[in-house]
């Protein structure tokens, strides 16, 4: 059977509140799920690494940086993270703020343990699209990287659908070493079909 990919990610709790923090590690590792607990905003950042994937369980009101904070930090440096707001204090501005900063779910505690961990897998499966169109462009863009400037100009003359005989007319070579171009293009990306070429082009833009 197919391993579960939300079950390889990890959900992050953050909460200065060791009982609670304790409290959601053991409810979301009864269904499978791994997961790294923080006593503060702070501690969470300082291991916030451009590869990481997961659930943010994020408490509202700790001491130093607050959870809305952070929340506004992981925007600022392009962290791709679903966010589940939870709180002791849900009066409307800070619901609407933390929304409008993007989080998925906001919970008021106590709650319900089921709620969280829909919430957490909704979170989970939501981001898993967007996870993997950021890995295709990645890779995309390692693919590319290797290529020439003139490989790049042939290779997105081929996106636009233009020919060889054509290629060579607008960039006044040959048709031999347009040719040559793109075997060469081939053989740096991998055996790909014209359309995964372009395929490639567009994910990395």
């Amino acid at each position: 059977m197919e391993k579960n990919k939300s079950n390889e990610r990890t959900v992050f709790i953050v909460d200065d509140n060791a009982a609670v923090r304790d409290a959601v590690r053991w409810l979301v590792q009864q269904v499978g799920l791994s997961a790294k607990t923080y006593s503060s905003a702070q501690e969470f950042l300082n291991n916030l690494n451009a590869e990481t994937r997961g659930c943010l369980v994020l408490d509202i009101r700790m001491p130093g940086m607050s959870g809305l904070e952070l929340q506004e930090k992981l925007i600022h440096v392009g962290t791709c993270l679903p966010v589940i707001i939870v709180t002791g204090h849900g009066d409307i501005p800070i619901t609407v703020r933390a929304m409008k900063a993007g989080a998925y779910e906001f919970l008021q505690k106590p709650f319900n343990d089921q709620v969280l961990l829909d919430a957490i897998q909704g979170g989970l499966d939501k981001f898993e699209l967007i996870w993997q169109q950021e890995d295709k462009r990645k890779l995309a863009n390692k693919s590319l990287a290797s290529l020439t400037p003139r490989e790049r100009e042939i290779l997105e003359l081929l996106r636009q659908g233009q020919s060889n005989k054509l290629i060579a007319r607008t960039l006044s070579l040959s048709v031999r070493t347009v040719e040559g171009h793109r075997a060469n293009i081939t053989e740096k990306v991998g055996d790909k079909s014209l359309g995964q070429l372009i395929e490639l082009v567009i994910k990395s833009n």
